[in-house]
């Protein structure tokens, strides 16, 4: 996460009025988006109802104190919560660290460690954020073929491939088994979901089309071979099958 807080919106809940517009006075500046609420209970339902990025919660409030307020607020949000509190003992530290506040912070607070604090908290919860995201897939790439599929798209020598859905998923499906042999079988049923019957050629109507697009002569193929009596296979650069014409000028 960058040091850009620009539009970060935090909820101060105290009920120390004076404090709260000094807080927010040295924090607006800096690009943070503050709102304040005095009491408890209108703290945690603002917090429950609206978004932000971190909450500035004081132990001592009116309605309900701060570690009730942590505690329903934990029950429906993991947003970051920094503890403010004019009490020192170190057991009220342990409790409202135990029951999910992200750090704590003593009233006597300079504001630039509150400052410093903040943006640790929200950098923490960025990265947490990050690890919990589902992982992208990796692109496939066969020497100048590339497909994308997360995007559902492919490209040869960086120029786009116009491809039917069919033709898309033999792609990716001998792609991703690039050197080994898929059987006709397979490739049905993993691309049209249907079973095999023998007389079926639909595959090799959809590789030949596949072959087309992708300039690809089935004698001397670049990319999709014909494994006789087997099926298909995506060839692994450079082990494509050499023309005469290659060979003579090597």
């Amino acid at each position: 996460m960058s040091d850009s807080f620009e539009n970060t919106r935090i909820l101060l809940i105290d009920d120390d009025v004076k404090l709260c517009r000094l807080i927010a006075s040295y924090l607006q500046p800096l690009g943070y988006d503050v709102v304040a609420e005095h009491n408890g209970r209108a703290g945690l339902n603002r917090a429950l109802s609206e978004s932000f990025e971190a909450v500035l919660l004081d132990v001592m409030l009116p309605g309900l104190s701060g570690f009730d307020v942590l505690r329903e607020l934990r029950k429906e949000s993991q947003v970051p919560v920094l503890m403010l509190t004019a009490l020192g003992e170190e057991a009220d530290r342990i409790v409202g660290l135990e029951m999910g506040a992200d750090d704590y912070l003593p009233k006597t607070f300079s504001t630039r460690e509150l400052l410093a604090r903040l943006r640790a908290v929200l950098r923490r919860s960025a990265l947490t954020a990050r690890s919990q995201e589902p992982p992208q897939a990796a692109p496939l790439v066969v020497g100048d073929l590339w497909i994308d599929t997360e995007e559902h798209r492919a490209t040869l020598n960086d120029k786009p491939l116009t491809l039917t859905p069919v033709e898309y998923e033999l792609l990716v499906a001998l792609a991703r088994s690039a050197g080994r042999v898929r059987t006709r079988e397979q490739l049905l049923l993993q691309v049209a979901e249907r079973e095999f019957e023998s007389f079926d050629r639909a595959i090799d109507v959809h590789i030949s089309s596949l072959r087309r697009k992708l300039g690809d002569d089935p004698r001397y193929p670049q990319f999709i071979e014909t494994v006789r009596c087997a099926g298909y296979r995506m060839l692994k650069p450079p082990t494509a099958i050499m023309t005469p014409e290659r060979e003579t000028a090597k």
